[in-house]
């Protein structure tokens, strides 16, 4: 493939406004859009994911937007080779592609490629998640410092989902996941841009909070219902859907479950950013002002 072709990667926080500003591009160059977002490629997800609208969609092609179950395993490893092999499908019929989402560690897999961690026995994790699920994060944190503390010193310490996989994975091969960390990233047979949208936090926050009523607004209520029999579910346990569990057994009220998800979002938006700006070559754009005419085509 030529480097003359190019995928434009438009990533930031979530409530930015990723979805106008990624149409609007794919637009100026007739291309398609690969969504790089790790919930909304759910079928059963849609309100609680922010998942775009039925005009954006229908705006361009969309790939990656409801177009796997929750009964998928769907991670990183898996979404570089999807990605890739849907990129190569594309570029060969157009000049260029427009990638969006905000999955930092989807994007990362995407253009670095991904560290090489052999197949672990399920059984292992179904193990671990028991025993979680009986004894709580606490357990979680103790084990891993315990039995892998090159992770526990370098890794994400309230992350119950990191924190498994990389009990996992010691469990599973004897080696700490930070073994196999791939130190030299991947170079791709096209060329890539970055291109980072922000805004001011407290106008940020204000959409994020905002963007939670509409949700509730939409049916968020009734949705996270619908899927309750999915609750074991990796999909499932995300922001939007895991604060209502408490709700629905009568524990707490549902302008608890409200704050709790504003508060959520707020803390991953933080989380996305911290991320991001870690990458020197993203170009960052004020996404009140930044206008697809304005990015230089390469």
């Amino acid at each position: 493939m030529s480097l003359t072709k190019t995928v434009y990667i438009v990533m930031g926080p979530t409530a930015v406004g990723k979805t106008s500003f990624a149409i609007a591009l794919a637009k100026k160059l007739n291309t398609e859009i690969i969504s790089a977002d790790a919930r909304q490629c759910y079928q059963e997800m849609n309100i609680g994911v922010a998942r775009p609208s039925v005009e954006e969609l229908n705006a361009l092609p969309h790939h990656f937007i409801a177009s796997h179950s929750v009964n998928e395993e769907i991670n990183a490893s898996f979404y570089e080779e999807w990605a890739l092999e849907k990129i190569d499908f594309l570029l060969k019929r157009k000049d260029a592609v427009v990638m969006v989402g905000g999955t930092g560690l989807y994007i990362k897999a995407f253009c670095e490629g991904l560290d090489l961690i052999p197949a672990i026995d399920a059984e292992i994790r179904e193990n671990i998640i028991a025993q979680y699920e009986k004894l709580g994060m606490r357990w979680l944190q103790k084990e891993v410092a315990v039995k892998d503390p090159i992770y526990w010193a370098k890794g994400e310490q309230k992350n119950p989902q990191r924190l498994m996989r990389a009990l996992e994975v010691m469990l599973g091969t004897g080696a700490s996941i930070v073994s196999f960390q791939n130190k030299k990233s991947i170079e791709r047979p096209f060329k890539i841009v970055k291109i980072g949208l922000e805004r001011p936090r407290e106008i940020l926050y204000e959409r994020i909070n905002q963007r939670v009523l509409t949700m509730l607004q939409d049916g968020l209520e009734a949705e996270v219902k619908s899927l309750s029999k999915y609750d074991h579910l990796n999909a499932l346990q995300t922001v939007g859907y895991s604060e209502w569990k408490e709700y629905f057994e009568g524990k707490i009220s549902k302008e608890k479950v409200i704050e709790k998800i504003q508060q959520n979002t707020r803390h991953y938006a933080k989380r996305q950013m911290t991320w991001f700006k870690k990458d020197p070559t993203i170009q960052w754009l004020d996404a009140a002002i930044a206008k697809a005419e304005d990015i230089r085509l390469q």
